[in-house]
């Protein structure tokens, strides 16, 4: 039993020793310019700041197609990019630069297209998605629809 515990203590002594090595040694100077560039790169935060974040068509007749432009402009320090832009409902389809990096202090514009339908009170919302901090930005549009052939009944602009 001495020989056992005396055979495993030797192997286990053995094992942390052959398996230290110096961790140093095997630090590139190369690796750490480029992790210094990432993490520096990864300090230029882009960030999106629209004009107007809500836009009112007013009173409309029910079918009527609208359409607005939400500018933009990059106020932060790195490239923004536009990955995805998506409306509430496909009655609202907006068209915006996508992929393409808008350079700081750069602007943009999204197209949102509204093609009248629904009734009454309206509200759309229009999510743009992007590699800023918040990640996403919520864009409204609104109209008071009204039905076709009938008397104007909302507020008018």
């Amino acid at each position: 039993m001495k020989r056992v515990i005396l055979f495993a203590g030797v192997l286990s002594l053995f094992a942390f020793v052959s398996c230290k090595e110096n961790a140093t040694s095997k630090i590139s100077s190369a690796n750490v310019a480029v992790a210094a560039e990432r993490d520096e790169a990864a300090k230029l935060v882009p960030v999106m700041s629209f004009e107007k974040a809500e836009h009112d068509f007013g009173t409309i007749e029910q079918g009527t197609p609208q359409e607005t432009v939400f500018k933009f402009t990059n106020t932060g320090n790195g490239p923004l990019i536009i990955t995805d832009a998506t409306s509430s409902c496909g009655c609202t389809v907006p068209e915006y630069p996508k992929n393409t990096p808008v350079a700081p202090g750069e602007s943009g514009e999204m197209l949102v297209k509204f093609n009248g339908s629904g009734q009454n009170q309206v509200t759309k919302t229009i999510t743009v998605k992007a590699n800023t901090a918040k990640g996403s930005e919520i864009l409204r549009i609104k109209a008071f629809v009204n039905p076709k052939g009938a008397a104007p009944l909302g507020p008018t602009k």
